[in-house]
């Protein structure tokens, strides 16, 4: 099994407690964390592969309610950030997307892996993309059925995703979603039941927001209703 760690999480989690250290204990903490997840909680896994998000992000594009993550312009970022994430690249062989997120690149390697790649993150977005998944915090390992995959995803278009300044139907939260969904069994009824609520405009803008790709270049699109 390969490991697919989201390494944006971990610069962000590591560079926040050494916000008041200096550049190499920085380092010299990010290399503990990794060297012991690697040893202790992800023994499954015989190799493992390390993702990182670059500028570009066709998501900019597509958001037209709200501009995408535009409530993180005033977010002060750990000074050492740009450091922790060139000493990953440099020093584990971290990627670098282009044109998209590193959870977009760990959602197609984990749909290329079949089954034998475990996605390493506490990011929830992931719980869309079937497959195992590893919160590294909770120390919680988990099996994410195609089923659940798509409920999430579906639920996900229909509360908006705050965090990325995605918006969804006012005051629909989880509970409210996985209720309008609970009795629905097919992705024709899933999305029938969010354009329902909210109009087939938002349901693309949201899904297109939303969708971790599976492939290259992907851009989700709504079920054939002639299937």
């Amino acid at each position: 099994m390969i490991a697919l760690i989201d390494s944006d999480i971990l610069c962000y989690r590591v560079g926040a407690v050494t916000e008041e250290e200096n550049g190499d204990t920085a380092i010299e903490t990010m290399a503990v964390y990794l060297e012991d997840m690697l040893m202790f909680d992800l023994l499954d896994c015989d190799e493992h592969e390390l993702f990182l998000t670059g500028k570009q992000n066709f998501r900019f594009d597509v958001a037209v309610t709200a501009p995408y993550k535009g409530n993180r312009k005033d977010v002060k970022k750990p000074k050492h950030l740009p450091l922790l994430r060139e000493y990953l690249q440099v020093s584990w062989g971290a990627s670098v997307s282009d044109g998209q997120e590193a959870d977009d690149d760990i959602a197609i390697r984990a749909t290329e892996l079949a089954g034998e790649g475990l996605i390493v993150s506490i990011d929830k977005d992931f719980m869309q993309v079937p497959g195992w998944h590893y919160n590294f915090v909770k120390k919680v390992k988990k099996e994410v059925t195609p089923e659940d995959g798509l409920r999430f995803f579906y639920k996900q278009i229909l509360m908006g995703d705050s965090a990325d300044n995605i918006k969804g139907i006012h005051r629909v939260g989880e509970v409210t979603a996985t209720k309008m969904l609970a009795e629905l069994t097919t992705e024709k009824e899933f999305y029938a039941c969010c354009v329902e609520a909210m109009g087939a405009e938002r349901v693309l803008e949201n899904g297109r927001l939303l969708w971790l790709r599976r492939t290259a270049d992907q851009m989700w699109e709504p079920p054939n209703e002639e299937e």
